[in-house]
């Protein structure tokens, strides 16, 4: 179990009295089978946690539990529920002060080990990348205001590969924060959209109730988004062989879109390779590899490294 799924597994069972497993799933975004085993490690674990099978069955958290959430107001839960951030993306939420009070309040009220150092002193977040440059664009703090609202907005939007931006038309789920970068997530014409808030110029909230497809929620559609991998169908495949060493370097800049399929060679020093593009000119993100990587296939992927190393030649020279 992850911690903030931990977290939320604990606020979610102080908020209500008796729940159910489907209830807890269908909140933290997980399956059934998922809560159960989260709650067998909440009992182990030593928190009263009480699970009833069958159909007048339910969970509940008895009273004694370690986090006590009973002196929180319903605004102050929302801050518990709000979790994933660091305290540099709570600031540029305008959400820090209120986090910090919510902490204060929320005291355990035993330990499970005396002797041991409290989880909070020997772990740190920092959701900045490494080499991260600050955001620029709207600021999140500055957008919370009219997202709450639950209204369509109009977003003043600039594409990565248009100079100019354009009016939008969306319906907005909400925030999302990953990899040190902020995203508004929302519907446009019924599809699902990601937007970098750096590329956001301007936005004008309007009268009318954002419409959101039906059982669509905020994590749900942003792990939809984020979890979406170029394919052959809808684009381009690019193998190639890449040296060993290079592995760990490929796997921070090409992310999920590299697949390692194993070693070839004697040696084992070359690695298989496929790279997954959406468009053919996505392969100069393999140009930082230089001689140590040798694209294979397609043909016209060949072709274009070969079009862009000469041209790094001619302007070089």
């Amino acid at each position: 179990m992850t911690p903030d799924r931990f977290f939320s597994l604990l606020v979610a069972l102080r908020a209500s009295a008796t729940t159910t497993t489907a209830d807890l799933a269908a909140l933290l975004g997980v399956s059934v089978r998922t809560v159960l085993r989260d709650l067998a490690w909440l009992q182990e674990a030593g928190f009263p946690v009480l699970v009833r099978r069958g159909r007048a069955g339910g969970v509940a958290l008895l009273p004694g539990g370690a986090l006590d959430t009973t002196r929180l107001t319903p605004a102050e839960r929302d801050q518990l529920a709000l979790y994933g951030l660091d305290d540099r993306q709570r600031d540029l939420l305008g959400a820090s002060a209120d986090n910090r009070r919510v902490r204060a309040k929320v005291a355990p009220r035993r330990t499970m080990r005396d002797d041991l150092l409290p989880l909070s002193a020997v772990v740190t977040a920092d959701n900045e990348p490494w080499c991260g440059r600050r955001a620029e664009g709207v600021a999140p703090a500055a957008l919370v205001a009219d997202l709450r609202r639950g209204v369509r907005l109009r977003v003043r939007y600039r594409r990565s590969e248009e100079p100019d931006a354009a009016w939008r038309l969306v319906d907005p789920y909400g925030l999302l924060a990953k990899g040190g970068r902020w995203y508004l997530v929302a519907d446009r014409a019924g599809a699902a959209r990601l937007y970098a808030l750096e590329r956001v110029t301007d936005w004008r909230p309007t009268r009318v109730p954002r419409r959101l497809r039906p059982g669509a929620t905020l994590p749900g559609v942003a792990a939809e988004l984020t979890s979406r991998v170029p394919e052959a169908a809808d684009g381009i495949r690019v193998r190639a062989l890449l040296d060993a060493r290079q592995l760990d370097r490929a796997a921070r800049m090409l992310g999920a879109r590299l697949t390692v399929h194993g070693r070839t060679g004697a040696d084992g020093a070359r690695a298989e390779i496929t790279f997954a593009c959406r468009v053919l000119d996505d392969v100069r993100q393999l140009l930082p590899f230089a001689g140590d990587l040798t694209v294979t296939h397609p043909a016209q992927a060949r072709d274009h490294v070969r079009r862009l190393a000469a041209e790094l030649v001619r302007h070089h020279a």
